[in-house]
């Protein structure tokens, strides 16, 4: 029933599907499984900081298997995070002095020198995201390949109070309007809710659909990749029915399923319309998925720009000049409340307690956010230079992974809809 268009764009849900499933789904999964994507440093070991909770789920599922160091591409691990063409080069200077997989301790001054200096440009940069600190010894490298996102069995209390404080304290709604379907309270079938979200700016109202899309798109992976047999010979994965009608039913849901899933819609053009606008940033010569493994690396970077050509000719995209566009003064604030907003949601990205949740948690916020920074900084990315660095608008290996592995749980998340479609369809 998910059909049609999409409040506050110009595209439709067909066109979408046809787009995804067909023409960028596969491409992009071939790019993830790929050394360069495939890991993601992060820090899984930081307190949660807005209550005291030690309660970390206890399910075998909920565990996530840090890489081997050992294990992580050279070129990956050789502290060359930035990857214009002196850090590369930089780079093959300390695998000629045969201290690559080394500690920063062992970087040559003049490398050590070239990451301050790129750590305090992001840290000056216009950020939507806590990010984690990769070089503190909490972090690890995960293979994500072999930590997938899936049902965990992790529930109840402790999931409802994570999203219930984002959608309480970080999505601009006041306490006395009652979310649709919020447990324990009385519900008007979302009416005073909708009649808010219709009432407020266009950037508040994009926020709170971009949140709710990302959460029906975690959701949508849960439902298709559920524990569905775990016996002591072997454990089963797949698509569960019940579970996804549960969460997206018309019926079921009184009305609210079908807009989570526009809501789903709405975050894929967001972040698609980040892809075509980030292009020029990747097309420089100086710019190398860089592993060690040259002609890999070569082949993967024309992958890269493959897709976001492909991003770029997509016909409907969502037109982000609507945002921030009035006052300038009020505009300004307007977008600072929206950047700190999106900073502590993913803050709360530390409080999640099944460790699995907590990486998919913490790398989808963080692409996200780094598709906000690159809609945001539409004026840098134009004034990038051919050759030479990037000084104005620069993204750390870590934000790329971000955002390319979230837009490819989007991607899936689409593509699992029409799975989940054809078995609907079938079963009546």
């Amino acid at each position: 029933q998910v059909t049609g268009h999409l409040d506050d764009c110009t595209c439709d849900v067909e066109t979408i599907d046809a787009f995804n499933n067909y023409k960028l789904f596969h491409r992009l999964n071939e790019l993830l499984e790929s050394d360069y994507f495939r890991y993601y440093k992060v820090n899984l070991k930081k307190p949660c900081p807005f209550w005291n909770d030690n309660s970390h789920c206890g399910i075998r599922d909920c565990a996530v298997k840090p890489c081997p160091y050992d294990k992580v591409p050279d070129g990956i691990r050789s502290g060359s995070y930035k990857y214009s063409e002196k850090a590369n080069n930089l780079a093959e200077e300390c695998e000629e002095a045969k201290r690559l997989g080394a500690v920063d301790g062992f970087l040559s001054k003049e490398t050590q020198e070239a990451v301050l200096q790129w750590t305090q440009h992001d840290d000056s940069s216009d950020s939507f995201c806590e990010a984690d600190d990769i070089y503190s010894p909490d972090a690890e490298y995960v293979d994500l390949l072999l930590n997938p996102e899936r049902y965990t069995g992790y529930k109840g209390p402790d999931a409802w109070k994570i999203w219930n404080s984002i959608y309480e304290e970080n999505c601009f709604k006041p306490q006395n309007v009652k979310r649709p379907l919020a447990s324990g309270r009385g519900d008007d079938g979302g009416h005073t809710f909708y009649k808010w979200l219709k009432g407020v700016c266009v950037e508040k109202r994009a926020f709170y659909k971009l949140i709710s899309g990302l959460h029906a798109s975690i959701n949508i992976h849960l439902s298709a990749r559920y524990l569905l047999q775990d016996t002591w010979s072997e454990k089963k994965w797949g698509p569960n029915v019940t579970e996804f009608q549960q969460r997206f039913d018309e019926v079921l849901t009184r009305g609210e399923g079908p807009r989570r899933l526009k809501n789903l819609y709405f975050l894929y053009l967001i972040e698609l319309r980040a892809l075509s606008k980030v292009l020029p940033f990747f097309e420089r010569p100086g710019f190398q998925l860089y592993t060690g493994n040259k002609s890999h690396d070569a082949e993967m970077k024309n992958l890269l720009l493959e897709i976001l050509h492909l991003a770029k000719s997509f016909p409907l995209h969502f037109d982000e000049n609507s945002l921030f566009a009035g006052n300038k003064k009020e505009a300004a604030k307007l977008k600072e409340e929206f950047r700190l907003h999106f900073k502590n949601i993913s803050k709360i990205m530390d409080c999640v307690g099944c460790f699995k949740c907590r990486l998919w948690g913490k790398l989808q916020t963080q692409g996200l956010g780094t598709a906000l920074k690159i809609l945001f900084s539409e004026n840098l990315i134009e004034k990038i230079p051919e050759s030479g660095p990037s000084y104005g608008f620069q993204l750390t290996r870590q934000e790329i992974v971000a955002l390319f592995n979230a837009f490819g749980r989007i991607s899936t998340s689409v593509r699992e809809l029409e799975n989940f479609r054809n078995i609907l369809r079938n079963m009546q």
